[in-house]
């Protein structure tokens, strides 16, 4: 008598290996708690999921509109690239990016992987070809709002230019420190090396031989650092800060996407507002070591 064969189908189901991409674009407490939130969110979401798995999930606190400097969104894709994720969860187009080139390139790339992206914000599932056009037509939309919401914000900075009123980086600018008011006050042990540079200046001293003077005798950098670099000698010495004025919009950020900063060549006008904070350096030796800088 001859065997009979029965075969019983497999009733393990296919584990679905999901990720999600959190991210906001400022470091600003309600955002970093927006960002945790979004992770706790999306690791319970996912463990809680029947058939999927954690494969991971991948925060940053990083503009939408560039993607070069992304780690984490890069990590994403060299994951989905060597086969670890199957399905990508975030919580809308916006998040995932907002310079429509780059963005889809991404989303196309992923779409020739076989991975699908979820938008849960807008509800639109890349597995679903009718929803491609609207996903292509939202990320549009995305970059036209980070466009509007630039050219906002440099109204706005514009017009406070206008008023006198600037926001000053005292963050490693040596000399100076930022009082509760906002404005710079004279570190003079800080002070003292500024008048320094400009004294060997005036003494012949070019900044490679000032450099050697400085890392000779032992003194520091505004960070700690025992070399001195030409390149930081010679904007100290270019800084008309340290008279006491200050030169508004030297330079500008040219593309919104790019976030690539320019020099001010005349594009854009320029606010100089005298005696804004205690001066270091008087108006005749700083003019004067203008002067042999460009002989």
């Amino acid at each position: 008598m001859s065997n009979i064969i029965i075969e019983i189908p497999a009733t393990q189901k296919e584990v679905l290996r999901v990720a999600a991409y959190c991210r906001v674009s400022t470091v600003y407490e309600e955002q970093r708690t927006s960002l945790d939130s979004q992770i706790q969110y999306y690791t319970d979401y996912i463990n809680k999921h029947e058939g999927w798995v954690l494969a991971d999930i991948y925060s940053e606190q990083v503009s939408g509109t560039r993607f070069d400097n992304r780690a984490a969104f890069n990590r994403m894709m060299k994951d989905c690239r060597a086969g670890k994720i199957d399905y990508i969860i975030t919580k809308s187009i916006s998040r995932f990016g907002r310079n429509t080139l780059p963005f889809l390139q991404s989303f196309n790339a992923l779409l020739g992987l076989g991975i699908t992206v979820y938008f849960e914000m807008e509800r639109l599932d890349s597995s679903d070809w009718r929803m491609i056009k609207i996903i292509t037509a939202a990320a549009a939309v995305a970059q036209s709002e980070s466009e509007s919401k630039s050219a906002n914000i440099k109204w706005g900075i514009q017009r406070s230019f206008e008023k006198g009123h600037i926001k000053l980086n005292h963050t490693n600018f040596l000399g100076y420190t930022k009082a509760e008011n906002g404005k710079l006050v004279i570190v003079e042990e800080e002070a003292e090396i500024v008048r320094l540079i400009y004294d060997l200046f005036l003494k012949g001293y070019g900044c490679r031989k000032i450099k050697s003077y400085l890392k000779k005798n032992g003194v520091k950098t505004v960070t700690g650092k025992a070399e001195w670099s030409t390149s930081t000698i010679d904007r100290i010495l270019s800084n008309e800060k340290y008279v006491g004025t200050v030169l508004s919009q030297k330079s500008y950020v040219e593309n919104c996407l790019t976030h690539k900063q320019v020099k001010n060549n005349g594009e854009l006008s320029m606010y100089f507002i005298e005696n804004n904070h205690d001066a270091i350096i008087s108006k005749e030796i700083f003019e004067e070591v203008q002067r042999r800088k460009h002989l």
